[in-house]
């Protein structure tokens, strides 16, 4: 008692999980409980006294104890059915607060691993399940009962035969070394029939005790029980037998089953109906005939003849769903057979019944009359009596348990046409799910759960609720069909739990064999219930016999396989060999008999891993069959067919070089979602020390020469001086330079030899190098107007690394001898020099001007003059006018650097200073006024003109064009030029020209464009030196590492693309050959593994490939040359000293927010994982451009993949398929060989290519499968090649598309009809033979029209059709000995014509997709499963309509495919069109600088349709009040971005079109200022957003003036949410 009272007052300090229910024990309950903590228990309570309550104590008190003692709690919670598992499920989850589960064959456990289980169930500590679910994993292995603390068996009777809970104990429990606790729950432990005796009843009760090793326990008090758990009143209701037997209906009935039965049987006869299938369907067909006319005769001898009727409306309704769904019971012929037959049927039942029957139940008077005709049966008759006795309360819960499927659904049908019952809900449920007449299982939940509310009154219920099914408020029970058993009498009763309930039985008046049966079940319960009280004081339990010596157990993990349990492991076994919807592998049974004895032989499929083995001899049948199971499943493993784990099919990769790679890898190798941290790997070509050392010093020169394509501009060309010797493609590059507006500088490097340089040419380079790149790109002054450094001060000097060394030094071209000797333009840089000293001079150590250069005695010695001069005085000397135009000067005060453009003749320093581009007002009274004002300059020649300049600016990416090289449209607008205007007392002249000026510009891209080149030649060198690896480029390989976010004008995209076909063929010529007893499903598992994005990306990490990948834009601003200090350093918080990453979980990471591409200063950066299995991919496919498949051999050997083909595994390839016998199929081999003009050497190639798996079935061994895996991989490498080859210029997307098209089944598909592949064909199912036939048919009628493209989607060819196409491709490799340009030359005119950018056509969803994504429309798609198809609905909401798309298919992208085909349709009516709204460099253009997620300006093609009248938030009532129930809580951060974002995704939850963008910029020659603020900007920008709502409203409002324009429209999206916040549209929240 005390210790029952502890489990309830439990206050352990764990901490809770969750609140947990309240729950007093009654003392019967505590009893119970007393006794189950003692010993294994069996506890017999009435149905209701809450037996489920006494677990929950048990788990409470178990667990409390295990915790106590710091051990592992796991208990098992076992239920016969799976609305069980959910209801105790539940209970348990209530009132305990462990982790609890459940487990049900829908969650498709048969599919976990042994290391999904050991995870899942080791963080578990109740498991709620099925027994089978515990009897497979045990069997496995994947579970042992010696880590089970207690074991509960909810209606334990069912513990007998070979039922799993039996099973599990027999098997396992017994067997166990250590044993959990047993606690058993039943209301009736006596389940068989024929409980007659006290003796008989006491056997099945030991019985029962032995299997579950537990002694049965009940409560001897009754009192107590009987107040909680009251028994229902039992009433006995007589019915009068029928007096109808409708005999001439009966005659006419099984007249018109005979007439279609024999119809069924002349179809047979046809030639498509000789196969096994179509022969196998009729057969199913005229059974299936016999059941409907079976459950027809059963309603109308039980039912009466309306019911009968109804029977019919069922029966014609389910075969109209079947059919539906593709069940294979049914043939087109069959089926209207089957229509015509039932229909005939309800016809000549309805020729007898009154024309208006259905009314007859409407009044009492009618329905008294249709029972005197017989129409309604006198105990249907009773029911309703029975139904109408209830009364008015709609609170009523009745069950009423009926025998038969068709009944319940019959009756239940008619109840609701009893007028005076119409006031009840009633409803049906019916279980077992081999039935089609079943009711799903979500389904009966669904019902039960309607039921326990009380939404359903009368339930009409099958023995599916007899057990278990807890309804507290069910007041009443009626036993429509009387209980079979004792089990079915007492658990039926149990289901009326209501105080004063009765259990009403229906017996016909009469009936002794009733009467008999129903006494045997009253005495069966007595002699139980006395068994069950007087066994407590027996304390010995008989032990059962677990002796099994037909078993086969593997040592590794103990998993097991029982004779009886061998043969289901066959049929697992087959069911995952290849198969397809013609053929299904099934193991063959062959019984002999000697002697009385009988021996059987088992036949596997051909593409099993042997096909026969005979077994023992044995004393019956089915023990025979069992034996002969267990030693091919023992085979079966010893040939590793099966997994230590006695599955099908190992888990783990084949043990070759390239499978198991990824095992037991981190979770998200390879994929977008995973982001992970890497290093940069550095260039070794561009480090040194020569720039440290103080002597003379000896460089490798190259020559960087421009040449632009407008004349009259003109570069100075440069030197390259570096340390190492560069590759000669990389020395002897060329590259072009994309400059705005379409200006072209063609650019090449050649080896210049080598040049010695003493050292003070060495510093003089430096000097010259450190000036211009910081002066242009950096910074020269650095501190406060007032307070400033220079650069070049005394004793400052700039560190060069190691790691980044060479020289760019420009070239005097005008002085190269006719040797070509080297010239440095020494005098450019002398005079740089020259500029350093001057400024060194009028600059002090502190920052402050020297005296000569103060405000009111600057160092300029000359005097204003009041009379014009053509002298100019600069800060350093006197031009011409003429010497300053075009030159070079830097700017005392600022310390940039410009180039002289023009003298503004009619503006001096007295002029008014004018601020923006629109003249606006100034604060400053001129340009005197100005610089004394800003930088206390006191200007000394204040009539001399100003110099008009251009400024110097940020380096720009000229790497990519700026224009569309087909339209010379402009993908980039260049920027309006602002000129400064200065005096040129405060410019000190640079006596260089503007040439070398502007080719300073140009070397950030070219510098980039090289290092790139080097670090591609670096990656050759890692690589291998082999001959083979010189005739790959360098340009070739650093396209390979070079992603599309690069924005470059290549990208890995299309060597990725044909990197994977050559992978894949690769992959698959090698599995092939070295494994040829291996099945096409085996052998594409591990090329799946092989080639998988995981796999790769090892292979890449391996090798430390992530650090040569480019990943991001070239960003010319972070750039830096030795020598130049960087203005954006971004400092490393990676907590990372080196600058490699190592490949650890604590550096990956799929957070969404991880910028990828950017690195920091140590070059760190983040990366999608899949982009480095994409680099292996495209090296690869880079390396079969440029070396062939030797040259891929060895990057795969280097990469760890050590694969080659073997002729001798060819010679043994076709060796085997040389011993297939042709003979009987000559001439079709020989006409077939002529339309392919190709003669196999080895004929038994091509027979088994044309050998479909159907066939096997007649006994042969070879079929076109694995043939069939091979050619797929042929057929994509050689389409793939010829598509590279011959569409360079297209982008990598188009290139997929054009892959796509012609690389699938369907456009196989049509070649072979094209060529009549088909007729050779050899096959044994005549399903293929119909949709064959059917489709040629399809093809010869639509040649020619635009639904005959393979990516239209609006047809289904069989897949076979465009297997044999890959089945004969993969012989002719296979019989070429791998010659894959002879294959191809065979090929190309089967396939032609091949597919071509200008014919290409999308599939319809992509099309779809692409054109919503263009207009900013959303697509909503739901996808439900109706039975074998899939039905797809896809919904568009425009401006203002829903457009709606359906399709059904077997496969879901197929449904999705032609429902967005019909959607195209609508859509074109309405002038919406792919064609024209979206062009794909458009879509090109979409994908590379906008997305959705940064606010697309749509543009005014999208919303031309708009409406143009202005809307008020009031208009928006309509749509809060009629559509919303509810706000939508909208998260939104409010950094750069959010706002936009938080719009986009209430527009689609909303199905709104997307909001439209318009911006509007405002510039000015000095820093703007918001709100007070003054920001570094020169710009605004203010944006208008325009949002539709369907239906309802047009919204216009503006958002605030910001310094760019994706803040601007930021504010513009947040000022719109603020406002439908307003109109209770949305609420904001912080995310």
């Amino acid at each position: 008692m005390d210790s029952a009272k502890e489990v309830m007052e439990d206050k352990e300090e764990r901490p809770s999980r969750r609140p947990t229910k309240a729950f007093q024990p009654r003392s019967y309950q505590i009893k119970v409980f007393e006794v189950a903590m003692q010993r294994n228990t069996i506890a017999v309570l009435e149905t209701g006294a809450g037996k489920t309550m006494i677990a929950v104590m048990l788990i409470k008190e178990i667990g409390r104890k295990l915790i106590e003692n710091g051990k592992k709690m796991f208990i098992f919670f076992l239920a016969p059915t799976v609305n069980l598992v959910n209801q105790q499920y539940e209970v348990i989850r209530d009132h305990t607060e462990f982790d609890v589960a459940e487990y049900y064959g829908a969650k498709k456990i048969g599919e976990w691993s042994a290391e999904f289980w050991k995870k899942e169930v080791g963080s578990r500590d109740v498991v709620m399940m099925t027994p089978q679910i515990l009897l497979d994993a045990l069997k496995h292995a994947f579970l042992t009962l010696d880590m089970v603390n207690l074991i509960i068996f909810d209606e334990c009777h069912r513990a007998t035969g070979n039922h799993p809970y039996a099973k599990i104990m027999k098997e396992f429990y017994h067997k166990s070394g250590r044993k959990p606790a047993i606690f058993g729950m039943s209301a009736s432990p006596v389940v068989r029939k024929g409980v007659s005796s006290a003796k008989g009843c006491e056997e099945q009760i030991s019985e029962l005790e032995s299997i579950l090793d537990s002694k049965v326990y009940t409560v001897k008090d009754r009192a107590e029980v009987e107040a909680f758990a009251p028994s229902a009143k039992m009433i006995n209701i007589y019915y009068d037998a029928t007096n109808f037997n409708f005999q001439d209906m009966k005659i006419k009935l099984e007249a018109l089953r005979e007439k279609v039965d024999a119809s069924l049987v002349s179809l047979q006869e046809s030639p498509s109906n000789q196969f096994k299938d179509t022969n196998d369907i009729l057969m199913a067909s005229r059974k299936s005939l016999s059941r409907y006319h079976g459950k027809i005769l059963y309603c109308l001898d039980e039912l009466g003849l309306i019911c009968a009727a109804e029977a019919a409306k069922v029966c014609i309704e389910n075969v109209h769903v079947l059919y539906a769904v593709g069940e294979n019971e049914f043939s087109k012929a069959s089926f209207d057979l089957y229509i015509y037959f039932l229909e005939e049927v309800l016809h000549t039942i309805k020729k007898i019944l009154p024309h208006d029957y259905e009314q007859l139940t409407k009044t009492e008077s009618n329905y008294i009359e249709a029972t005197k005709m017989g129409l309604v049966s006198p105990k249907l008759d009773k029911l309703v009596h029975i139904c109408q006795s209830f009364g008015s309360s709609k609170k009523l819960l009745c069950l009423i348990f009926i025998q038969r499927i068709i009944a319940a659904k019959v009756i239940e049908r008619f109840m609701k046409m009893i007028s005076k019952l119409s006031h009840f809900a009633i409803s049906y449920l019916t279980g077992g799910n081999s039935s089609k007449d079943a009711l799903s299982p979500k389904m009966q939940k669904a019902t039960l759960d309607m039921f326990r509310a009380g939404k359903v009154n009368i339930l009409f219920t099958t023995d599916v609720a007899e057990e278990g099914i807890h309804v507290p408020n069910c007041s009443c029970v009626v036993r429509f069909d009387l209980p079979k058993t004792v089990r079915s009498y007492v658990q039926s009763r149990g289901r009326a739990r209501q105080s004063d309930s009765r259990y009403v039985l229906m017996i016909e008046r009469g009936n002794t064999e009733q009467r008999d049966h129903l006494f045997d079940i009253i005495r069966g319960e007595f002699l139980m219930t006395s068994s069950a009280l007087y066994r407590y004081h027996k304390t010995s339990i008989s032990k059962i016999c677990c002796e099994h010596k037909d078993v086969y157990c593997v040592g590794s993990t103990g998993a097991t396989v029982t004779a009886d349990s061998s043969v289901n492991l066959i049929y697992k076994y087959c069911d995952k060999l290849p198969k397809d919807r013609y053929f299904i592998p099934q193991p063959s049974f062959q019984l002999l008999a000697k002697d009385g004895l009988f021996e059987c032989t088992l036949t596997l499929p051909p593409n099993a891993a042997f096909q026969r083995m005979a077994g023992p001899l044995s004393t019956n049948s089915n023990l025979a069959k069992q034996l002969v199971s267990l030693e091919a499943c023992k085979k079966l493993h010893e040939l590793g067919a099966l997994s230590d784990h006695l599955l099908p099919f190992p888990e783990e990769p084949l043990e070759t070089d390239i499978g198991g790679i990824n095992k037991d890898y981190a979770s998200g190798a390879g994929t977008t979602k995973r982001k992970e941290l890497h290093g940069m790997i550095s260039v070794r070509a561009l480090s040194g020390t020569w720039a440290h050392r103080p002597d003379n010093v000896t460089l490798n020169a190259y020559k960087i020469n421009f040449v632009c394509d407008q004349e009259g501009e003109n570069y100075s060309g440069f030197f390259l001086f570096i340390e190492a010797i560069l590759d000669a493609d990389v020395a002897r590059a060329n590259m072009e330079l994309f400059l705005i507006p379409n200006k072209v500088v063609k650019t090449s490097i050649s080896p210049s030899g080598k040049i010695q340089l003493n050292a003070d040419q060495v510093e003089k380079s430096k000097l010259f190098q450190e000036f211009f790149f910081n002066g242009l790109f950096g910074k020269l002054f650095s501190g406060s107007r007032v307070q400033r450094e220079f650069l070049f001060r005394a004793g400052h000097k700039i560190s060069w690394s190691s790691l980044n060394m060479y020289l760019l030094l420009p070239l005097e071209s005008s002085l190269l001898t006719n040797h070509g000797t080297l010239n440095i333009h020494w005098k450019a840089i002398d005079a740089c020099a020259s500029v350093v000293n001057y400024l060194g001079n009028i600059h002090s150590i502190n920052g402050e001007c020297c005296s000569e250069c103060s405000v009111d005695s600057c160092s300029i010695s000359y005097r204003a003059s009041s009379k014009k001069s053509d002298i100019i005085h600069l800060a350093n000397k006197s031009l011409n006018t003429e010497h300053v135009k075009d030159s070079v000067v830097l700017s005392i005060h600022t310390g940039r650097i410009y180039s002289v453009l023009d003298v503004l003749d009619d503006t001096t320093t007295e002029s008014p200073f004018d601020e923006s581009f629109d003249a606006k007002p100034s604060q400053f009274a001129s340009f005197i006024d100005y610089y004394y004002q800003k930088y206390n300059i006191v200007l000394k020649y204040p009539g001399q003109p100003l110099l008009l300049l251009k400024q110097s600016h940020n380096p720009h990416n000229l790497l990519f064009s700026k224009s569309d090289g087909s339209t010379g449209q402009r993908l980039m607008v260049e920027k309006e030029q602002v000129h400064a205007r200065i005096p040129a007392e405060l410019l000190v002249h640079i006596d260089i020209s503007t040439d070398i000026l502007k080719s300073f510009y140009l070397l950030p891209s070219v510098m980039h464009r090289l290092e790139s080149l080097m670090l591609a030649s670096q990656l050759r060198e890692e690589i291998g030196s082999s001959h083979s690896h010189s005739r790959i480029s360098s340009s070739l390989i650093l396209e390979a590492i070079t992603t599309l976010r690069c924005c470059e004008n290549f990208s890995l995209e299309r060597l990725e693309l044909l990197g994977d076909s050559v992978l894949k063929y690769i992959v698959s010529c090698h599995l092939f050959l070295r494994y040829p007893k291996k099945h096409e499903g085996q052998l594409s598992d591990h090329r799946s593994w092989a080639t998988c994005n995981s796999t790769l990306h090892k292979l890449g990490t391996g090798r430390s490939l992530q650090g040569y990948i480019r990943d991001r834009a070239f960003d010319p601003r972070r750039w830096v040359a030795p020598g130049q200090i960087s203005l954006r350093p971004i400092p490393c918080i990676c907590g990372i000293d080196t600058s490699d990453v190592p490949v650890e979980r604590r550096y990956m990471t799929e957070d969404t927010s991880v910028v990828v591409g950017k690195a920091c200063d140590k070059g760190h950066r983040w990366m999608c994982s899949k982009t480095i299995a994409d680099c292996v991919e495209a090296l690869i496919g880079a390396y079969y451009v440029g070396g062939g498949l030797s040259a891929v051999f060895s990057l795969m050997r280097w990469l760890g993949i050590d694969v080659k083909f073997e002729t001798t595994l060819v010679k043994e390839a076709k060796m085997i398929a040389s011993r297939w016998c042709y003979l009987s199929l000559v001439n079709e081999i020989e006409m077939l060989e002529s339309k392919l003009n190709y003669r196999f050497s080895i004929k038994g190639l091509l027979l088994e290519a044309i050998t479909h798996p159907s066939r096997q079935e007649l006994g042969l061994d070879y079929c076109y499968q694995r043939l069939e895996f091979l050619g797929d991989s042929v057929l994509d490498l050689l389409i793939t090649w010829h598509l590279f080859i011959n569409y360079r210029d297209i982008d990598p997307g188009e290139l997929t598309d054009l892959r796509s098209a012609s690389v699938n089944n369907e456009y196989f598909s049509q070649a072979a009809v094209r060529h009549n592949f088909q007729q050779y064909l050899q096959h044994g199912s005549g399903i293929l033979l119909g949709q064959i036939t059917d489709y040629v048919k399809y093809i010869s009628e639509n040649q020619g029209s635009e639904d005959m493209l393979p990516s239209a989607g609006v047809h289904k060819s069989p897949k076979v059709l465009g297997d044999i196409v890959e089945s004969i491709a993969g012989a002719i490799l296979i019989d070429t000995e791998l010659n894959l340009d002879m294959v191809w030359w065979i090929f190309q005119p089967i396939l032609s014509p091949i597919i071509t950018p200008d014919k290409l056509e999308l599939p319809p969803l992509r099309k779809l997709i692409e054109l919503c994504s263009y207009l900013g429309y959303f697509i909503n798609t739901k996808c439900i499963y109706i039975g074998e198809e899939v039905a797809a609905e896809l919904a568009v909401q425009l401006k203002d309509e829903l457009l709606e798309g359906h399709a059904r298919d077997r496969n879901r992208k197929a449904a999705k495919a032609q429902a967005a085909a019909c959607l195209l349709k609508d859509l074109e009516k309405r002038g919406i069109s792919h064609t024209r709204y979206v062009s794909r460099r458009e879509r090109e253009l979409n994908s590379r600088d906008i997305s959705f997620h940064s606010a697309i300006d749509l543009g005014q093609s999208a919303y031309s349709t708009f409406l143009k009248e202005n809307c008020y938030p009031n208009d928006l009532s309509r749509l809060s009040s009629s559509k919303l129930n509810e706000p939508v809580i909208l998260p939104i951060k409010m950094q750069k971005g959010g706002p936009r974002t938080a719009l986009f995704n209430l527009c689609k939850i909303l199905q709104w079109p997307l909001p439209k963008f318009e911006s509007t910029e405002e510039k000015f020659r000095t820093p703007i200022i918001l709100n007070g603020v003054t920001t570094p900007n020169f710009n605004s920008f203010t944006s208008s957003i325009m949002l539709h709502i369907p239906n309802t409203a047009v919204i216009r409002l503006v958002g605030e003036q910001r310094t760019d324009k994706k803040s601007a429209q930021d504010s513009a999206a947040l000022v719109m949410l603020l406002d439908l916040e307003k109109q209770g549209i949305c609420a904001m929240k912080e995310p």
